[in-house]
């Protein structure tokens, strides 16, 4: 995998699903429609959908993620064209709707004490290193570390998401 480069839109700890994806939108069914609808009742991001860009990442703290098991939340950032997401940690539902889906999260230690001092901001240029495990605020300076994407989940990732690379294994027995 390549270094990543792009802009970070930068969260607290405890973003809820609600807050990602709101459960108004939940009838859209095609994917591709979702992003319009990322973070609209985040305050201080109501034009969080209008001004991402394809490469930018959302950075946030702690349980991210957390509430429902909505992949809808997974989804409109996925296919915003954010590469992956950066996190300290995040609700282990919303881990198995990205994993499943083939959309990568690294988590980074510390990333949420950084975030409360002013570590990384919005809008800082960020380079990621999803093998390594590497997160460098090229604004600041910093760099942070956390635990690389595993071999499993880049082979799920590379399929495309759990069910076809479930599908392209059971071909191969």
């Amino acid at each position: 995998m390549n270094v990543l480069r792009g802009r970070a839109w930068v969260f607290e700890d405890d973003v809820d699903t609600d807050l990602i994806y709101h459960n108004k939108y939940l009838a859209e069914t095609d994917p591709k429609k979702m992003p319009q609808y990322a973070f609209e009742y985040y305050p201080g991001m109501e034009n969080f959908a209008s001004e991402v860009k394809p490469g930018d990442f959302v950075v946030a703290g702690k349980n991210f993620g957390c509430g429902s098991s909505r992949e809808h939340a997974v989804y409109c950032l996925q296919y915003a064209g954010m590469p992956c997401l950066l996190v300290e940690t995040c609700s282990r539902i919303y881990y198995r709707n990205a994993i499943n889906n083939g959309y990568p999260v690294l988590f980074i230690k510390n990333l949420s004490e950084a975030i409360r001092k002013g570590l990384i901001k919005n809008g800082d240029i960020i380079e990621v290193d999803l093998e390594a495990g590497i997160m460098k605020d090229l604004n600041t300076r910093e760099t942070f570390v956390g635990d690389g994407v595993s071999d499993l989940e880049k082979d799920i990732m590379e399929a495309g998401g759990l069910f076809p690379y479930l599908k392209n294994k059971a071909s191969n027995l």
